[in-house]
């Protein structure tokens, strides 16, 4: 047998004895990554808001560092329309879940490799909501962004200083600590904070013409 016909044996050999082994046990690693991978979805079969869903368990799930308005408030409905349009009745993978207080549960979650939560900070339908996962730098940059470019609720269609839908209706009825939803305020053009108050309707704050109709929803006049 020649130097080159040697040399051939010694490869087919080799190639019998590693790398086809080799390839082999990739091929199975890899299918028992997506077999579990796959396990782990779970589909989302309905949108309770811009930062809810209902799973196939029936379950509810709230995306954490989310914080969507109110349904009758504005931009309620474009948070959960962008929401429905991103997950629902698709399958979901969900990462860092822990209860809120109440115990519900929370969760960052993906459809394939699309991060949900960072797309509904992206858009600017929703606010950002202080939490500690490992997208906290990242969500929080995200929504940042958005508020910089005046994108969705941080539009003038909810966050205003001047009334665009009656210029007549100038009463700014406003909340005092916007966490807690504390006192109703309104805000006469003759009260001195009057000039730095914004509206941000998609708290729930809005404009009145009269300060009967802000009384009657439940605001005091402000001090100052």
């Amino acid at each position: 047998m020649s130097m080159k016909d040697k040399l051939l044996f010694f490869l087919k050999r080799f190639a019998l004895l590693f790398i086809i082994p080799s390839i082999l046990l990739n091929l199975f690693l890899s299918y028992k990554f997506y077999s579990q991978k796959k396990a782990n979805l779970v589909k989302v079969i309905g949108i309770i808001d811009g930062d809810t869903v209902v799973l196939e368990n029936k379950t509810r799930l709230r995306l954490r560092h989310i914080n969507a308005p109110e349904l009758e408030f504005c931009g309620g409905q474009e948070a959960k329309n962008l929401l429905a349009s991103l997950v629902e009745n698709k399958s979901i993978s969900i990462e860092e879940q822990i209860p809120d207080q109440t115990g519900r549960a929370m969760a960052l979650i993906y459809v394939d490799n699309l991060f949900i939560n960072q797309k509904m900070l992206e858009s600017g339908w929703a606010r950002y909501h202080s939490d500690q996962t490992s997208k906290t730098a990242l969500l929080k940059k995200t929504a940042d962004n958005a508020k910089t470019n005046k994108l969705g609720i941080f539009s003038q269609l909810c966050l205003q200083m001047q009334n665009p839908d009656n210029p007549n209706c100038i009463i700014k009825g406003n909340l005092e600590n916007k966490r807690t939803s504390g006192r109703k305020l309104y805000y006469l053009l003759s009260c001195a904070q009057y000039k730095f108050v914004q509206i941000e309707k998609d708290l729930g704050e809005q404009w009145f013409c009269t300060e009967k109709e802000a009384s009657a929803a439940g605001y005091i006049k402000a001090a100052t």
